[in-house]
């Protein structure tokens, strides 16, 4: 639990521009006295307005308070819990709810932005890919497509088709509301009624929170594209509206980023892409839909690939050279609002013979084998024997509580409540005459979360 104390010598913290003046040849600090005033404080998801940037006094309480503690597992590396932290504190007032902030650290919540983050690495190199074989093939030095090159471009199509039908698994889970996730659920029980503007209003924060995640994620970049393709699968092409930044694709390109299953319906008829994705699976296709759950026996490669990408934690990623944004991405390189340091890049040493992040390197899509298809179709599959059993720690009510309080901690602390430092609370502790626990006990607390920390 959060303690605070009064005291007069607060920290005082400046943000603001460096410049250099020609008159007094000298660099000059220029603070900011009002962030609010200062241009692209907010940026706007679906209307919603989230922090872009924070003060110094908002960076110190989320430092302290809704930062991840050092003694979890795998703290020097950025991990999904991270950004959806970071997000937690950029997001408006109005999100801040119990029942929203409880739904955020969700289990389920944590498989489908989990999925989102991967199917948005390969959507992102889909997209520029798409955009430079639009350059090659127009203008006076067009390039001349083969069949070769359109049975590169159908495998790389069914590729992305599957990493959207790991995205529909986890969501088809939320919206099931099975389980402990029937609380989250829009009917009433017994009368059977639709809370409808409850459940519109939950799911656009839901959307809105997963397209700051993600494209955190993706370092920051293409956010016009990440917004448009995150509306269109979650609600169709009929509710993407018109904006100068989002890009626009002819029927070609669509019909290669968005699917063999896409189709555009009457809007009362319409279904979202992600659902069309598993109307219509391929047999070859069924063993993604357990990807995660038990354990893959057969010989069709990819599914091996996609279960390997999958399965295996972010900050391990670097064993299978396999980038998912900044996910796995060494904490050092990073400040607090988790942009890249290019100073502490550059003291890495990092090149392009000795770069595990892929921050030198640029992630590329791998050219398929010509036969791919034909040899996914011959491949077989085997009963599994294996499930997949995950190690989850769940937060505590406190935990949900202390989001709740996030613009009362801010403002207190702005009043000139600080924030109680690490010696003063171990004195407090000791000066304490509640009861703690012995060392026995102490220590077999210890040796349990060592042992549950070896298993991942």
């Amino acid at each position: 639990m959060l303690r605070l104390h009064v005291g007069k010598n607060a920290p005082k913290y400046y943000k603001g521009n460096w410049s250099f003046d020609s008159k007094k040849d000298a660099l000059n600090f220029e603070p900011y006295h009002d962030l609010e005033d200062v241009e692209e404080r907010y940026i706007s998801t679906n209307s919603f307005n989230f922090l872009r940037t924070i003060t110094q006094e908002e960076e110190l309480v989320f430092r302290h308070v809704y930062g991840r503690d050092d003694t979890t597992y795998d703290t020097r590396a950025v991990e999904l819990n991270d950004i959806r932290d970071l997000v937690l504190f950029l997001m408006p007032s109005e999100f801040l709810r119990p029942k929203f902030v409880e739904f955020m650290h969700h289990q389920a919540v944590y498989h489908l932005l989990h999925s989102l983050t991967i199917y948005f690495e390969y959507y992102l190199r889909m997209v520029e890919f798409v955009l430079i074989r639009r350059d090659e093939i127009s203008g006076e030095t067009a390039q001349i497509q083969n069949e070769q090159t359109n049975d590169v471009k159908r495998v790389f199509s069914v590729y992305l088709s599957q990493y959207r039908m790991l995205v529909a698994r986890n969501y088809s889970v939320i919206i099931k509301g099975e389980g402990d996730l029937e609380k989250f659920y829009h009917m009433k029980k017994l009368v059977n009624i639709s809370q409808s503007i409850w459940d519109k209003n939950f799911h656009e924060q839901l959307l809105a929170c997963s397209t700051q995640i993600v494209w955190i994620a993706m370092h920051r970049r293409a956010y016009n594209v990440i917004e448009m393709e995150m509306n269109r699968l979650f609600c169709s092409e009929h509710f993407v509206t018109a904006r100068a930044g989002y890009p626009i694709f002819t029927p070609a390109e669509k019909s290669l980023l968005y699917g063999r299953n896409s189709r555009i319906m009457n809007y009362r008829q319409q279904v979202s892409p992600l659902i069309q994705e598993l109307q219509k699976l391929n047999n070859e296709d069924l063993p993604i839909l357990w990807i995660g759950k038990r354990k893959y026996r057969g010989t069709d490669i990819r599914i091996m690939e996609m279960e390997l990408e999958y399965i295996v934690p972010g900050p391990q990623l670097r064993l299978i050279d396999v980038a998912h944004g900044i996910l796995g991405h060494p904490r050092k390189l990073y400040n607090t609002i988790l942009e890249l340091h290019w100073p502490s890049v550059r003291y890495s040493n990092f090149s392009k013979h000795h770069d595990p992040y892929f921050i030198v390197r640029q992630p590329l899509l791998k050219i398929p084998k010509m036969d791919e298809m034909k040899r996914r179709q011959m491949a077989e599959t085997y009963e599994s024997f294996y499930k997949i059993k995950e190690i989850n720690d769940h937060p505590s009510r406190a935990i949900y509580l202390k989001w709740v309080k996030r613009d009362k901690l801010i403002n207190d602390y702005r009043s000139g409540v600080l924030l109680t430092s690490t010696l003063l609370r171990a004195e407090n502790e000791l000066n304490s005459t509640s009861l703690r626990p012995n060392v026995d006990q102490i220590i077999a607390d210890y040796k349990k979360s060592v042992a549950k920390n070896r298993k991942r």
